[in-house]
C-alpha cells in the first residue's frame, strides 16, 4: 500500500499531472466539502489511480471510501471516536492511523493498523497542531514500539530532510505543502521521487 514517498493532495484534478511523473502513493484529503462532492473526488481519483497503478489513500471519509470501493483509508485520533471499526474490516479496507503521543500509540495500535502516522517531525505550516514538532529521535522509538508495522513520517519534510528520516526508522515520508505550495509541483515531485529512489 505504501511507497517510499507519500503524497497527499486536496482534489483529484491535480492527480492528472502528478500521477504520471511517476507517484504511486496518494492520499486524497478534502476538508469541508459536502458528500457529494467528496463523493465526487473520490470518484475522479479512483479512476485516474487505477489507470496509473498508484494505490489511493481516502482521508477520514470512511463510509464514502467504503460506497466507492476503495481500498485504504487514513483515520485521526477523532475519525477513531465515530469510525465503525468492525465495518471497515468487513468491507476489506486498510487503515493507517495518525499518532503523536504514546497514549495514542497504545490506542492506534490496539486497532492492528496497516501502518502508524508519526508527526509533525518538523514545523509545518499545514495546520494548527497543539503538539511540537516531533523530531527524529522520536520517530526511532516508534519503530521500536511497533515493529514490522510501516512507519510513516509526516511534518515539515523537505527533499533534504527525507535522509535523516530514513536512518531514524521511518518507511514512508508523507509530504503536503512542500509540494502543493511550491511554485513547479511537478519538478519538486520528481525532487521526491529521485530521492525516496536512493532510500529503496
Amino acid at each position: 500500500m505504501l511507497s517510499r514517498f507519500y503524497l497527499i493532495v486536496d482534489n483529484a484534478q491535480c492527480l492528472a499531472q502528478f500521477l504520471p511523473l511517476g507517484v504511486r502513493c496518494v492520499q486524497l484529503r478534502v476538508k469541508d466539502k459536502p458528500d457529494t462532492h467528496v463523493r465526487q473526488e473520490i470518484r475522479a481519483a479512483k479512476a485516474l489511480c487505477e489507470q496509473y497503478h498508484c494505490h489511493l489513500i481516502i482521508n477520514d471519509h470512511w463510509k464514502l471510501a467504503i460506497d466507492e470501493g476503495c481500498a485504504a483509508i487514513h483515520l485521526g485520533q477523532e475519525d477513531l471516536d465515530c469510525a465503525d471499526m468492525a465495518a471497515i474490516a468487513e468491507a476489506g479496507v486498510r487503515y493507517g492511523i495518525s499518532t503523536h503521543d504514546r497514549a495514542e500509540l497504545n490506542r492506534a495500535l490496539s486497532h492492528e493498523p496497516d501502518y502508524i502516522a508519526l508527526g509533525p517531525i518538523y514545523a509545518t505550516i499545514l495546520k494548527k497542531m497543539p503538539w511540537q514538532p516531533q523530531g527524529l529521535a522520536k520517530l526511532k522509538r516508534w519503530k521500536s514500539a511497533i515493529g514490522s508495522i510501516p512507519l510513516v513520517a509526516i511534518g515539515g519534510f523537505t527533499p533534504e530532510r527525507a535522509a535523516g528520516a530514513f536512518e531514524h526508522g521511518a518507511d514512508s515520508i508523507c509530504v503536503v505543502t512542500d509540494v502543493l505550495l511550491n511554485d513547479n509541483p511537478c519538478s519538486r515531485i520528481e525532487q521526491w521521487l529521485a530521492v525516496t529512489k536512493q532510500a529503496s
